[in-house]
C-alpha cells in the first residue's frame, strides 16, 4: 500500500490552503483528492465579486480568488488528483478512492485533512404542501446551471430562504432577464449578509418577506404558482395572509449542511453544526484526522474558510513532524450562542486561541466575555451580532497559560 504523509480530501479553498500551509512548514509528501474536474470547489460557479477582501485586500470574483491558490499549489509542486472520489477512510487513516485512470486505490496517510465542504438542503427536507412539479430547484444548482452551463432555469422566479446564495441568485437571475417576484424567509430576520441584501435585493427592488414561507405549490407537470403565507412565532401559517405568485421556478436557499459522511462512517463525534468536534488545531476527536472549512461549520465569508484551512494545515504539519501529548479543556457557551468552534483547547496553551461562533438571534449593544473560573480572560463590546454573520475572537496565549478548568463564553450587558 502506498504511503503518503498528508492526504487532503477536498480541493476547494480550505483544502488548498491547508496543503499550502503544510508544504510551507516542511511537509512535502502531500496529496489532494478532489472529486470534481478542477480545483476550487464551489468557487468555480461563484462568478460574482466580494471575495478576497480579508485575504488579498482587494475584491475578486470566485474564480479569480481560487486561481491564486491553484497557482500556489502548482508552484509548490503539490500533487493533486481530479475526478477522484473518496469512498472510505478508516480510523487508522487508510483512504480508499477511485477514478477512471487508477480504478480503486488504497493509500496509507500519516494525517488526513477533511475539507469536503457542504451541501444544500433540498425540498424534501422541508416538505412543502402541494404538488411536486418540475421547476423546484436549489439555488446552488441553479447557479451552476447558469454560470457554468449557460442555462437560464426560469423566467418568473420565487426564492424561498434568504441565504447568501439565494440572494446572489436573485440578482443574477434579474441581470439575465428573469423576473424575481420575491424572496420569502421563514425567520423574522435574513440569513444572508447585510451587504447582499442591499446589493442583491434593495438595488433591484426585489421584495423580501420576513416571517413568510411557501404554504402551497401548485402545478401537475410544471410549476404554475406558489402560495406564500405569513407565519406566527411558532412558525405556523396565519390564515388570511396568503399571497399567490404565478411562476415557473421556485428556488430554494434553505440552508447548508456540512458534508461529513466519511467521518460519520468512523463514528467521529460531531457537534450541533453536524460538523466534527475539534481542538484548537482543527484536529477531530480521532487521532491525526483534521477538519476545516464548510465541512466543519458553514462560513459566511470564504476568506475565513481559507484562514481555517491554514490552521488545519498547520496542525497536520505539527502532528506529522512530532506528535505531542496534550491535555484538553472544553469551551462552553451560554444559551445565546448557537455553537462555538473549536469545542476544546489543548493544554498547555502554546498558541493564540481563535474562537468562532454564531448567535441564535440578533443581539445589540452587548459584550462577549470569556471566563476561566471567575476570572475574565477576554472581553469585547459588540454593537450588533446577527445569526447570519459569524463572530470571530482571538485570545492571546498569554491569557491562557494557567487554565485548569473549562472556558466559558457568554454574552453580557456592557
Amino acid at each position: 500500500m502506498k504511503q503518503v504523509d498528508l492526504v487532503i480530501i477536498g480541493g476547494g479553498s480550505a483544502g488548498m490552503a491547508a496543503a499550502i500551509q503544510a508544504y510551507d512548514e516542511g511537509i512535502r509528501d502531500i496529496l489532494i483528492l478532489e472529486k470534481d474536474a478542477r480545483l476550487g470547489g464551489i468557487l468555480n460557479q461563484c462568478i460574482h465579486n466580494g471575495f478576497g477582501l480579508t485575504e488579498f485586500k482587494e475584491e475578486l470574483s470566485g474564480p479569480e480568488y481560487l486561481q491564486r491558490f491553484v497557482d500556489q499549489v502548482k508552484e509548490r509542486g503539490i500533487k493533486f488528483k481530479l475526478q477522484s472520489f473518496v469512498l472510505n477512510i478508516t480510523k487508522d487513516k487508510v483512504i480508499t478512492y477511485s477514478n477512471a485512470e487508477e480504478g480503486v486505490v488504497e493509500i496509507q496517510a500519516k494525517a488526513i485533512v477533511m475539507a469536503t465542504g457542504c451541501y444544500e438542503r433540498s425540498a424534501g427536507a422541508i416538505q412543502i404542501p402541494g404538488d411536486r412539479p418540475k421547476g423546484v430547484i436549489t439555488a446552488g444548482t441553479a447557479q451552476k446551471y447558469l454560470n457554468i452551463n449557460g442555462y437560464l432555469v426560469g423566467k418568473r422566479v420565487v426564492i424561498l430562504g434568504s441565504g447568501d446564495i439565494g440572494l446572489i441568485m436573485a440578482r443574477r437571475m434579474t441581470l439575465e432577464g428573469a423576473k424575481v417576484l420575491c424572496v420569502c424567509e421563514l425567520m423574522p430576520y435574513s440569513n444572508g449578509l447585510q451587504r447582499n441584501i442591499a446589493q442583491c435585493l434593495n438595488d433591484f427592488n426585489i421584495p423580501l418577506y420576513l416571517s413568510h414561507s411557501i404554504s402551497k405549490i401548485v402545478g401537475k407537470e410544471k410549476l404554475e404558482k406558489v402560495v406564500v403565507s405569513q407565519v406566527d412565532e411558532k412558525f405556523q401559517f396565519i390564515p388570511g395572509t396568503e399571497m399567490e405568485f404565478e411562476c415557473d421556478t421556485l428556488m430554494l436557499s434553505i440552508g447548508l449542511i456540512p458534508y461529513v459522511s466519511l467521518l460519520n462512517n468512523i463514528d467521529c463525534p460531531t457537534s450541533s453544526t453536524r460538523g466534527a468536534i475539534v481542538y484548537d488545531n482543527m484536529e477531530t476527536m480521532i487521532d491525526g484526522i483534521f477538519a476545516c472549512g464548510n465541512c466543519l461549520h458553514v462560513h459566511d465569508v470564504v476568506d475565513f474558510v481559507t484562514i481555517e484551512g491554514r490552521n488545519a494545515g498547520h496542525g497536520a504539519a505539527q502532528y506529522i513532524k512530532e506528535k505531542e501529548e496534550h491535555g484538553s479543556l472544553k469551551i462552553e457557551v451560554d444559551p445565546n450562542l448557537a455553537y462555538v468552534v473549536p469545542q476544546f483547547v489543548r493544554t498547555p496553551v502554546k498558541e493564540d486561541l481563535t474562537l468562532k461562533f454564531r448567535v441564535r438571534k440578533e443581539i445589540r449593544d452587548k459584550k462577549v466575555v470569556v471566563r476561566h473560573k471567575d476570572e475574565v480572560v477576554f472581553s469585547q463590546v459588540k454593537l450588533v451580532m446577527i445569526p447570519s454573520e459569524m463572530v470571530i475572537l482571538t485570545i492571546k496565549k498569554e491569557k491562557l497559560q494557567d487554565i485548569t478548568e473549562p472556558l466559558k463564553v457568554s454574552v453580557e450587558d456592557r
